[in-house]
């Protein structure tokens, strides 16, 4: 072999080394354009504006803002593509350290203007602030219903309460009730009950059972109840009903439950006694009683 094809052989192995380095940029681009993908699609995806990216696919790293900067934005443009960022980025630092780009000083960032499409419309933001003023107002006007001392939480409950009772069938209006008649109370459910007179004399305590009947004594110095559930008892005078001693929502106390107090009593109409077999069982023994 002479010098001349020594010489030819020597160039074509250097030629085949230049051929065969090939930068870190030009590593992800090959990459990149081997997946499909745009630089857009790649700038979305790490958040690097594009012509950082341009510049790393070109080696341009004297327009990237410094080594620690182009060596981040290169570790995420590989992560972004699948590849090994941590070996990516170290071949980066070895490529700065031999352009001398290795201590470059990170310029003043230059700031990229505000892509249109990701900022959220006018409208929308200024619909979101008349949201909030709508409910901190709508939470004060709450609050201020709340506080109020009319407002109570047993309302609705003396609103049903009340319902019940207007639903019930009123007396015969054209049947005048006797004031002179025996008043009479019925329980239709378990309640206890205490009847007492001016004087605090206990006339009757204990717990009634449906269908257990008190007659109030007629020379009784203004006899009064307490009982907890006025609801579920049955009051007559002479036989016929008079309005309920209470709704229920609360225990009644100093109740008068003489003819005359609760004929002047201006409640709700009164409720129908508990059943016919009821009024005509008790009608005997109180007939018997007057006689």
């Amino acid at each position: 072999m002479d010098n001349r094809e020594q010489e030819e052989i020597e160039a074509a192995n250097a030629d085949e080394g230049q051929t065969a380095f090939q930068s870190v940029g030009a590593k992800l681009r090959a990459k990149r354009e081997a997946e499909g993908l745009s630089l857009n699609e790649i700038a979305n995806r790490t958040r690097v504006p594009i012509r950082h990216l341009e510049a790393i696919e070109a080696s341009e790293y004297s327009a990237l803002p410094g080594s620690t900067y182009t060596v981040g934005f290169t570790k995420s443009y590989a992560k972004a593509l699948g590849l090994d960022d941590v070996a990516i980025a170290a071949e980066m630092r070895g490529e700065l350290e031999q352009g001398g780009y290795q201590g470059m000083v990170a310029r003043a960032p230059a700031y990229e203007p505000t892509d249109p499409a990701r900022v959220p419309p006018r409208w929308l933001a200024w619909s979101a602030a008349g949201l909030a003023v709508a409910l901190v107002a709508a939470y004060f006007v709450w609050r201020s219903f709340a506080l109020s001392p009319d407002a109570t939480p047993t309302e609705p409950i003396k609103t049903v309460a009340e319902a019940s009772i207007k639903d019930q069938p009123k007396p015969d209006a054209a049947t005048a009730i006797d004031p002179a008649g025996e008043v009479v109370i019925a329980a239709r459910e378990a309640v206890w009950v205490k009847i007492y007179d001016a004087d605090n004399k206990r006339l009757y305590e204990q717990e009634m059972q449906p269908g257990d009947r008190f007659t109030v004594p007629a020379n009784a110095n203004n006899p009064m109840i307490v009982t907890g559930r006025p609801q579920v008892l049955d009051v007559t005078i002479g036989g016929k009903p008079v309005p309920a001693l209470g709704t229920g929502e609360r225990s009644i106390a100093d109740v008068g439950v003489s003819a005359a107090a609760l004929l002047a009593r201006t409640a709700s109409p009164s409720p129908a006694p508990a059943s016919g077999a009821q009024a005509t069982g008790s009608a005997a023994p109180q007939m018997s009683g007057t006689r």
